[in-house]
């Protein structure tokens, strides 16, 4: 102590200290931050040489006098005596052997003078049934404990704090309430579960903190709470005390959508990056709130016919072009678009208007910020310590140690806590295969096999098995979506079957395969007419979404009109073409904003969607297309009911390759109800072609992609076509139809 006596009441730097009760090394861990359990020190105490007295200590670094204050009168208020320079106080009780409440009246150098209930007269909070479950990982409701959370504690209001930090020395809570002070407010361990909580009576909403750690080496951590409802917005990176007070108007809503199964649903989802789709330019080109969006976006995907949207990560990031992938803050949303409410707000109004939500998470990995959650208490925590399961090359991040209960409990709990508390339909797990494989985008020797030799993550397979378990089993009318990019087996079944859980996945193989096909000169797509014909061979395997993703339209990707071949007009009829492809293929369709009304650029997450393209005809006349898509795909069982069976899809003619030109049938679960499609992929219009058909009659044509109405030359069939007794394809029936270049054409029997 720099020699320096605490006990024997000597004077130290011209002031009287008093004898203290404990000893001077136990005072030396308390001023310097260092005692692993405060409350053995501080609070109320029995006197260690006497049974009849009582010692209350308490650390006030910056008080000129402290008094104890009774909250029974048989007991007089007394004043405590400075035992250590720093701060340190305590008063002992001579004559009382039973323990009784208390304030604190702090006086300050200013003359101010502050009441509070000391924290460390208060007992423990959180149940050892609640630290054995997350030991386990199945606290499926753990943000409920750890966190900040307002309570009512032996009657008295205030904030809990509780973190884990296992290999932590000591933890404390730091804020504006304490001046940042690692020494005022150390934090109780509770045993060996490594998670650390401190009472803090009379703390309200709205309070700046962070966790102070000091590790095992001595360094000094600064850390935002992981289970933080609320940050700072960046660059600032403090959580904020905060409990949400949204009051829902969704129940028709949220009844209906958990007692029917979204499988024969049509779902056609609109992929939204919030801070791009739309800027108010006269405010500094800022972004739009969700509040301002729920009045701008929800109306545009109502009028356009989707059923979703579909929110880039809205988890709070620190980097924006990281489009927030980069996740920081996993029980925070982003606040540079608004409070929590807010977002609240957007999806309830949202289900109001009968529109599903789906939000981008990401548990796949997480960045090294030094205040999140790399390297949390000192230790590799979160992820692996050896880069060769921990780092992630592609994204110069850090993965989550899938093997360590406390890490799947984290993970687990908060999917469910955004089903909870923000009402949300969906989440697409964001790179799944990067958890899949272990030497995803790994060299030779970069990598660990498993137990067994393999390459396949076992801990991040049991990840999401559990996961997928745990949702479903409180949300059955969920989507559960993973973005895999390989071709591992039974992503989309049951896991009592041997799948992952999945509702559904990304047909990744499909998109690259259409877009591919789609970008050759049509002179040569005959000779890649398998890239139109082999998605349908593996279809049913899965349940797939069609995606058409943010992805492909960034990093010299170029825009999706701007991959189609030929001249302006024929970009249009492409789009047209390909879009009608996707509308009748089986699968669930997906697309990012843009591509509906033909921007031409790049998406660029600072900018804006390129609105003012729609002044122009050729874009109007897009965006009508796929509205119409849209629209038809809602109201045809053929084209949304057996989207993941193959009864609902049967080829016509995939064969004729020389003439790039394919036909089929989309069937729902009625037998009547069918669909003709067929596609010409070349700028040839095809006269009297014929197509086998199963019925008789007229065919009324609902879909003609080179209408006028569309930006096309009006080649088609003048709305309907009658069935011939001819045989074609092996159909007892058959249809002579025009059709149009670079064109499709849809048929329906009329009843």
């Amino acid at each position: 102590m720099s020699g320096t006596t605490v006990n024997r009441g000597r004077t130290v730097s011209g002031r009287n200290l008093m004898k203290a009760t404990i000893p001077a090394a136990q005072i030396r861990k308390i001023v310097k931050a260092e005692h692993h359990d405060p409350f053995d020190v501080l609070g109320m105490h029995r006197h260690p040489a006497k049974t009849n007295e009582l010692v209350v200590r308490t650390m006030q670094p910056d008080a000129v006098r402290v008094h104890v204050i009774p909250i029974i009168d048989r007991i007089a208020p007394q004043p405590m005596h400075k035992i250590h320079p720093d701060g340190l106080f305590e008063a002992v009780f001579t004559g009382i052997a039973d323990f009784f409440e208390y304030r604190l009246e702090i006086h300050y150098p200013n003359k101010a003078v502050v009441a509070i209930y000391d924290p460390y007269s208060f007992l423990p909070v959180l149940s050892e049934y609640d630290l054995h479950l997350f030991a386990e990982g199945n606290h499926h409701r753990i943000y409920e404990k750890l966190g900040s959370h307002k309570i009512i504690h032996r009657g008295i209001p205030g904030m809990l704090f509780a973190v884990w930090a296992p290999n932590a020395q000591r933890v404390s809570v730091v804020g504006d309430f304490n001046c940042w002070d690692g020494r005022r407010h150390p934090m109780r361990v509770r045993g060996m579960s490594g998670v650390w909580e401190l009472f803090i009576p009379e703390l309200g909403q709205g309070e700046l903190y962070k966790y102070e750690i000091r590790a095992k080496n001595g360094d000094i951590i600064i850390k935002t709470d992981p289970y933080a409802r609320r940050t700072e917005v960046r660059p600032k990176t403090a959580a904020i005390t905060h409990t949400f007070t949204y009051s829902w108007q969704d129940e028709t809503w949220m009844r209906s959508r958990d007692l029917t199964t979204q499988l024969g649903k049509p779902i056609s989802i609109y992929e939204v990056h919030l801070g791009s789709w739309r800027r108010v330019a006269e405010e500094g080109n800022r972004p739009l709130t969700y509040r301002e969006a729920a009045h701008q976006l929800i109306p545009y995907v109502k009028d356009m016919g989707y059923t979703h949207i579909e929110f880039l990560p809205l988890a709070a990031h620190p980097f924006d072009p990281s489009w927030g992938y980069q996740v920081t803050g996993y029980y925070s949303c982003a606040g540079q678009y608004g409070e929590p409410e807010d977002l609240m707000y957007l999806i309830d109004q949202c289900h109001q208007h009968g529109i599903g939500v789906i939000m981008d998470w990401v548990p796949a990995h997480f960045p090294t910020d030094a205040h999140a959650l790399a390297w949390f208490d000192g230790t590799a925590l979160y992820e692996h310590a050896d880069p060769r399961l921990g780092y992630h090359p592609d994204w110069g991040t850090l993965v989550f140690n899938y093997g360590r209960n406390e890490v799947r409990n984290f993970l687990i709990a908060n999917a469910l806590f955004w089903f909870d508390h923000y009402h949300v339909d969906g989440l697409r797990v964001d790179a799944v295969a990067s958890m899949l494989y272990l030497d995803y985008s790994r060299k030779e020797g970069e990598w660990i096999p498993n137990e067994y030799g393999g390459r396949e993550n076992l801990a991040a397979i049991n990840f999401l098995r559990q996961l997928n378990e745990i949702v479903y089993r409180y949300y059955p009318g969920v989507l559960m979506i993973a973005e895999e990019s390989t071709a591992w087996p039974q992503v989309s079944r049951p896991t009592y079957l041997g799948g992952l859980g999945f509702a559904m996945k990304w047909n990744m193989g499909w998109m690259h395969d259409m877009l591919e096909y789609m970008k050759k000169d049509p002179i040569f797509r005959k000779y890649h007419h398998n890239m139109l014909t082999f998605a349908l061979l593996y279809s049913f395997h899965e349940n797939f979404i069609l995606p058409f993703s943010h992805d492909e339209v960034v990093h010299g990707k170029g825009s999706m009109l701007g991959k189609m071949p030929g001249d302006r007009w024929q970009q249009f009829a492409n789009m047209r073409l390909l879009l009608g492809y996707m509308f009748a293929h089986p699968g669930k369709k997906h697309l990012f904003m843009g591509i509906d009304i033909g921007q031409w650029s790049e998406w660029d997450h600072n900018g804006s969607v390129a609105w003012e393209l729609l002044q122009y005809e050729p874009h109007q006349k897009l965006q009508a297309y796929v509205r119409a898509l849209n629209r038809l795909y809602r109201t045809e069982p053929a084209l949304h009911e057996l989207d993941f069976d193959y009864h609902g899809f049967e080829w016509i003619d995939f064969t004729d390759w020389e003439n790039s030109i394919v036909s089929f049938i989309r069937r729902g679960r009625r037998p009547d109800d069918i669909v003709i499609c067929a596609y010409n992929f070349t700028p040839v219009v095809r006269e009297r072609y014929r197509i086998g058909v199963p019925l008789a009659g007229v065919y009324e044509e609902i879909l003609n992609s080179d209408a006028h109405l569309f930006g096309g030359s009006n080649v088609g069939n003048l709305g309907r076509c009658k069935a011939e007794a001819v045989a074609a394809h092996g159909r007892p029936y058959s249809l002579s139809i025009t059709l149009p270049p670079l064109g499709c054409v849809f048929f329906k029997p009329q009843q």
